[in-house]
């Protein structure tokens, strides 16, 4: 399937998800099962350790750290053969580190949509709303920023490296692993009460548009090691 193609799919997919989970009950259904409503607490305390440590701090820290690496490895070793003939995967791994981020962290400034701990339903004042809707006439309260899942579009971004690699079997590796750190990272903020399912879903998708989307423009603006050798 062309990348056009598969941004069109992405693109509807995202729709539709979020369309789903505005009109249906999935996401309160899932964090029921998160949720112990007579302790009114939920599977795993916010400030519990290791979990955070492992599941927030750390694993944010590495992937900041992996993404420093990448663009030094790009910047510093431009010359190295393994760098001349992964230069556009390196550059995508490294825009999809930034924008995908930088592009949830937006959405959830604007959205206004509270996290699961926020809602009446689990002990806090704001009301169930889609995303597109807005909130009950006379409700006054601070802004919240929780939608999409913030945190976990560090490791959906990782899907990008299905890009760094040539062979099939290790794109394979690389897509199961980033779709792997992502819901770890998503999964984790849902068993806290900071997402509900649907934030991370959309996170998921929205970070696989937004890598098809640079792979698109770093194959248009810069030719690849290919393209230059067949056009001295």
């Amino acid at each position: 399937m062309s990348l056009g193609r598969q941004i069109a799919l992405t693109t509807l997919l995202l729709m539709g998800s979020t369309l789903f989970f505005g009109l249906s009950n999935l996401d309160e259904w899932v964090q029921d099962l998160l949720y112990n409503s007579q302790t009114h607490r939920w599977l795993l305390d916010h400030n519990l350790q290791p979990y955070r440590f492992i599941f927030y701090d750390g694993i944010k820290a590495l992937l900041i750290l992996f993404a420093l690496l990448m663009l030094a490895t790009l910047l510093f070793g431009r010359k190295h053969p393994w760098v001349k003939a992964h230069r556009n995967g390196i550059l995508i791994v490294v825009l999809s580190a930034i924008i995908v981020p930088l592009t949830a962290s937006t959405l959830k400034k604007e959205t206004n949509m509270p996290c699961p701990k926020h809602s009446i339903r689990y002990g806090g004042i704001y009301p169930h709303v889609a995303v597109w809707e807005q909130y009950p006439q006379g409700f006054d309260a601070p802004r919240t920023q929780c939608w999409p899942a913030g945190h976990a579009s560090g490791g959906f971004a990782l899907l990008s490296l299905f890009f760094l690699f040539k062979h099939r079997e290790n794109r394979k590796r690389a897509l199961l692993f980033a779709l792997a750190v992502g819901w770890l990272m998503g999964g984790y903020k849902m068993l806290v009460g900071d997402h509900y399912l649907s934030h991370t879903v959309i996170t998921m998708l929205l970070s696989w548009l937004w890598v098809l989307i640079i792979t698109v423009g770093v194959a248009r603006f810069i030719p690849s090691r290919e393209d230059r050798s067949a056009h001295p």
